[in-house]
This record gives C-alpha cells, structure tokens and sequence, in this order.
C-alpha cells in the first residue's frame, strides 16, 4: 500500500487529492439520498473544505465550517428579513458576515465561504421554503462525510517521521559535537567558532520538534491509531531529552569560542588532548541515544550504557589535568565545558 500511495503522490495524485474528491461525491450522494435534494452544493463544498492533513485538523475545519453557515444563514434571514435582494443588501449581508467570521479568527477561506453561503441564503432563500435549513444540514452531512473519510481511508500516520528526524538529530548532534572537539586552539576563528554547525543542530532539533507536533495532531481524535500513542509518548521524551542535548552543545561552542578568543590553550592548558578525547566519546553518546530511543531497545542499550561509561573515564580524567592551571576563570570556563558533556550523558542515560 505505501509503494502504491508513493506512485500515485508522483503524479500529483495524493492520498489528501484522492480523500477530498471522494468525500466529495459520497457527500454528494448521501444529501441526495436524504435530503432528497436535487443539488446539494453544500454538501461537497463543505467536505472539500474540511478534507486535511490529520483527522484533527479536518475537525478544526469542520468547526470551523459549521460555525460559519449558521452564522451566513443567520446573517442572510435577518437582512433578507427586512430588504429584498438588492445591491445594497447584498453588500450589508456580505460585509456583516464576513466581518463577524474574521472577528471569530477564522480560516480566511472559511471568511470567504461565509459571504458566499449569505449571498446565496438572500438570492434564493425565500424563494424555496426551507432553503436555509437544508443548506445548513447539507454543510453539517458533508463536514462529517469529510472527517469520517479522513479517519477510516488509510490514517495519516506521522511516527515513522518523527522517528527519521530523532536519528537525523542524533546524528548531527555528534558530528557537531566531534567538529567542536576539533575546534580546540582554532584561535583565528574566534567567537565563529562552529558556529554554522550549531545552526544545522538547531534546525534538525526545530524539524524534530515539528514533527512531533505533527505526529500528535495525526492521532488526536482518530480512533485507528490509539495503540500508537504509546509509542509516541515514548518518542517525545526521546524528542525532549535530544533538544536538552542541543542546549549542552550550543554551551560548548559557547566556551570554547571564549576560550579560543582569549589565547587559553596557548597559556593555562596547552595540552588539550583529554580534553578532546571526553568530547568525542561524549559525541559518540548522541548518535547511540536516538536509536536507543527509535531501535529496539535491546539491540542497542548495552552499546549506549557501554559508551556511556567510557566517556565518564575520560571526563574524570580530564579533571586532572585542570589541577595545573591557576587562573580562576580559566577554571570556571573549562569546568563549565565538562559539566555541559555531563549534562548530555545523563540525558542519555536516563
């Protein structure tokens, strides 16, 4: 089925495109069949515009689509109550409507739709009796008609995003961390230091995030993917504890740009060997963490906790070689470097 989606979405035959047009014409028919009616346009109008990504997102719409025909019809009777179709009336009734649907904040295609339904409740309105009703209920079958669609045609299922953006964060993550590593002595750069890496972390950790959002939007109110959320609260915690890591990360550009600038390594800690070594091990930890968290657990935890145990050796032993230098603020900044690598092993192991 995938292989089958992925050809059609090729020739711009997407799965929403396919949704939309048949919720259309099954909205289409079941007006027909119900209501009796010989043209219910409301009926696919409303379902072409509930049709979304994610099943949430076609309730939102529906909402808000419902909201605005009653308050179109509504708008239309108590003009049309009082003035015959007329230009005049015709502009009061599209201004009030579409001025009251934009207070609500509603979707500016809904803005439009609400001055369409209340010109055409006034032109026809009183001419058939029930008019206004029935485009009511045609809006309401072709909301529902949409949603329901949405949910039972092959649901949108957004983890398996979510899970490729953990292992592209993770991944980056340690190369940013590894470049960082290498970028001890580079006093020329300054405070530019890693600076573009650090911006390719930021992105992958926003797209992470993104996804995710995306992922809870696509389960909430659908009920064929509830065993998923158990999966999904796991990835967000996975999603959380990666975006703390990208805090620790930015810190240590932070330092080392600071210390890079002030000539640091060239007096108060020439040997920065154990430094490097802590923060490539650290690195390692990244990448070994966001498959823990996609991977089985058992395939990859040993190796995680094993790394883990690794570059705490190399941090305490870099903690020795802090006993040479004297300058206080020398100190405070390199001590900073290692408790933000401690930072990042303890979100990996928890």
């Amino acid at each position: 089925m995938p292989k089958i989606i992925d050809f059609f979405a090729r020739i711009g035959l997407t799965l929403q495109i396919v949704k939309t047009a048949l919720a259309a014409s099954v909205s289409w028919l079941v007006a027909t069949a119900i209501l009796g009616s010989e043209y219910p346009f409301f009926a696919p109008l409303a379902a072409i515009l509930t049709v979304q990504v994610t099943v949430a997102d076609s309730v939102e719409k529906a909402t808000q689509r419902i909201i605005g025909i009653v308050g179109g019809v509504a708008v239309s009777l108590l003009i049309g109550h009082w003035l015959s179709i007329s230009s005049f009336s015709i502009f009061l009734v599209i201004i009030i409507g579409m001025g009251i649907s934009k207070a609500l904040r509603m979707n500016p295609q809904i803005v439009s739709q609400v001055a369409v339904s209340s010109f055409l409740v006034l032109a026809f309105g009183f001419q058939e009796e029930g008019y206004a009703l029935e485009r009511v209920v045609e809006t309401l079958m072709g909301s529902v008609v949409a949603v329901l669609i949405n949910a039972l045609i092959v649901p949108q299922n957004a983890i398996p995003e979510v899970e490729k953006s953990m292992l592209a964060l993770g991944e980056q993550g340690t190369k940013t961390l590894q470049f960082l590593a290498t970028q001890l002595r580079q006093t020329e750069k300054g405070q530019l230091v890693g600076r573009q890496e650090t911006d390719a972390l930021i992105a992958a950790t926003e797209q992470s995030i993104k996804s995710l959002q995306l992922a809870e939007q696509s389960l909430k109110y659908n009920p064929f993917l509830t065993h998923k959320r158990t999966r999904l609260s796991r990835l967000s915690i996975g999603v959380k504890r990666l975006e703390h890591i990208t805090t620790q990360i930015r810190g240590i550009r932070r330092g080392i740009a600071d210390l890079n600038s002030g000539h640091i390594f060239e007096t108060d800690l020439q040997d920065t060997h154990a430094l490097h070594q802590a923060m490539q091990a650290t690195a390692v930890c990244i990448t070994l963490f966001s498959n823990t968290i996609v991977g089985p657990q058992e395939l990859h935890r040993p190796a995680l906790l094993a790394s883990i145990r690794e570059a705490e050796q190399l941090q305490n032993q870099c903690l020795s070689t802090l006993r040479s230098i004297n300058s206080n603020h020398t100190l405070r900044d390199i001590g900073s470097i290692l408790t933000d690598l401690s930072r990042i092993l303890a979100e990996a192991a928890r």
